[in-house]
């Protein structure tokens, strides 16, 4: 027995089929058919509900593949302790990541293969994780809580928002790097939420395309945090907006956004 078409196979099969069967009638009635494209959107038109329904079928997928690439590894941890679970959510994530006092680094391959040799430091704490070009958000950092980490390396990660770095605050006390440039959902309102990490000494926040007022956003990062040296690249530094001198009620909201003053 054939297997049954998915939802967009058989859209397309019926969108074919639907064509063939126009284009004879027209063929048969001597009417000019229209063009290709009109044809295609009359077939859209008439399958709409089809396509609807296919778009929030992959959207449901994909939230469910997400909160499970996310979720709380409470089996490994219960079973193995929270370094292990730690690490296995790491690596599961396709990041890597350094134990406290060595320098090998556990990672995995671009097909998600590992070593599992980790297993065997039970006892080692993480103290280095990469964690850039991963669909990790605020529930997944859950899962490496309890490790003292120094370094944390965010870039790029499309589900890091503001409410993540708002749970940062677990490593105010050991975190000294922290990337969290190129994240597409970073507001000034997630940056406010670093005053807590005292200890951070290198803080990256380049290409943030929801920054507004990037420049004056930089200077108050640097009274916030004024051991702490800010990289800030791929923005216009200046302090001028629409080609004029931000003025005192601009220079207010941002530095109120910030928590500062």
């Amino acid at each position: 027995m054939a297997a049954p078409l998915m939802p967009l196979q058989r859209f397309c099969k019926l969108a074919s089929l639907h064509l063939c069967v126009r284009r004879r009638l027209w063929s048969s009635s001597g009417a000019t058919p229209p063009s290709l494209y009109k044809r295609l959107l009359l077939a859209l038109t008439q399958r709409f509900y089809d396509v609807e329904i296919l778009l929030n079928w992959r959207t449901q997928l994909k939230s469910k593949a997400l909160h499970k690439k996310n979720a709380y590894y409470h089996f490994t941890q219960e079973h193995y302790g929270d370094n292990i679970a730690s690490a296995y959510f790491v690596l599961n994530m396709q990041g890597a990541f350094r134990y406290a006092g060595q320098s090998e680094w556990f990672r995995s391959d671009s097909s998600g293969t590992f070593s599992w040799d980790f297993v065997n430091q039970k006892d080692s704490v993480l103290e280095e994780v990469d964690l850039s070009h991963t669909v990790i958000n605020q529930i997944g950092l859950g899962n490496l809580v309890g490790n003292p980490l120094h370094t944390l390396l965010l870039r790029g990660c499309h589900e890091v928002d503001d409410w993540a770095l708002a749970r940062l605050h677990v490593f105010q006390d050991t975190l000294e790097e922290l990337d969290i440039s190129c994240c597409p959902h970073i507001t000034i309102g997630g940056l406010a939420a670093l005053r807590n990490l005292k200890g951070l000494r290198r803080l990256n926040v380049s290409s943030l395309p929801r920054l507004c007022s990037p420049g004056l956003v930089i200077i108050l990062l640097e009274e916030m945090l004024p051991l702490c040296q800010v990289t800030a690249t791929g923005y216009d530094l200046s302090l001028t907006q629409l080609g004029g001198n931000v003025d005192e009620e601009d220079h207010g909201e941002v530095k109120l956004s910030l928590g500062q003053g």
